[in-house]
């Protein structure tokens, strides 16, 4: 049982997930810094708010009161999320992929040596040149 695990825990997959979780939960605290602390004041100065957080939608209720929405805290979530991704993607994922290219194409595989599938027509002609076989009797 504990050979069984400790084979789990040594597969590449597992110990690059675990980097990767660290690695974001480090990223994230940097982008929230960063959007907390430009971002969300520049809004706050273009929009005239002071603060991002500032921004709030009153709305009456029927008994009378009002009840607030916190549009400031949505854009604020929203701004986080893109500018994550933005960096995430630019960052790691297109790098990685242009590594890979160059990688295949220093192992001499390229999209067009690759084995071509038939085509959805090429397969219908195909089942319809099988069936007209079984079709026909045997002599």
């Amino acid at each position: 049982m504990i050979k069984g695990f400790k084979e789990f825990i040594m597969r590449g997959n597992v110990i690059d997930l675990a980097v990767a979780v660290v690695i974001g939960a480090a990223f994230t605290a940097i982008i929230n810094a960063l959007v907390e602390g430009f971002i969300n004041p520049l809004i706050g100065v273009i929009f005239q708010l002071g603060d991002l957080s500032g921004w709030v939608w009153v709305v009456p209720t029927l008994s009378g009161s009002s009840s607030n929405f916190l549009v400031g805290g949505i854009v604020n979530a929203i701004i986080n999320f893109l500018a994550v991704a933005a960096i995430v993607y630019f960052v790691f994922v297109y790098p990685m992929n242009k590594w890979k290219e160059r990688q295949a194409a220093r192992a001499g595989v390229t999209e067009a040596e690759e084995e071509k599938l038939p085509t959805e027509q090429e397969l219908l002609m195909q089942i319809r040149d099988l069936l007209e076989k079984q079709e026909r009797p045997q002599l």
